[in-house]
């Protein structure tokens, strides 16, 4: 089952809670299983750029079911195949840290990702919201 709107507004919140507590501003991007943007928050402060590129990077993640590390060797280990994929693709294809799959009774549910802050508070809030969800009743 698909992220819920009321799991990703939780996760958002406790994101933007623990930036607070970092001193960080950033942007949370959250995706459903499919890619689909669910929860887009930037906060006061966050970079304007940060909002376009968590949701490419979120988005990414969940469409080829792949945290942030995995997605990145991929570009390296296959640059042409990846750019071709790129071009094909209809949405934007971005390989960056601080995005994660979130996974519910090992499946994946949605993604995550965290862009504005510095790549330590970014990967410190994404840690945070990839936690595995509870099963689903």
């Amino acid at each position: 089952m698909s992220l819920t709107s009321d799991e990703a507004r939780a996760i958002s919140d406790r994101v933007r809670e623990h930036a607070t507590g970092l001193g960080a501003a950033v942007t949370i991007a959250i995706v459903d299983d499919g890619g689909h943007l669910q929860v887009l928050d930037r906060m006061d402060g966050a970079s304007p750029m940060s909002a376009r590129i968590a949701p490419a990077k979120a988005s990414s993640v969940a469409l080829f079911r792949r945290d942030d590390t995995d997605l990145m060797n991929l570009q390296q280990a296959y640059p042409a195949v990846f750019a071709q994929i790129i071009e094909t693709a209809g949405t934007p294809i971005v390989a960056g840290r601080a995005a994660r799959l979130i996974w519910r009774d090992g499946v994946v549910a949605g993604a995550i990702a965290i862009a504005g802050g510095t790549l330590e508070q970014d990967e410190a809030c994404v840690d945070v919201a990839a936690l595995p969800l509870a099963a689903s009743t």
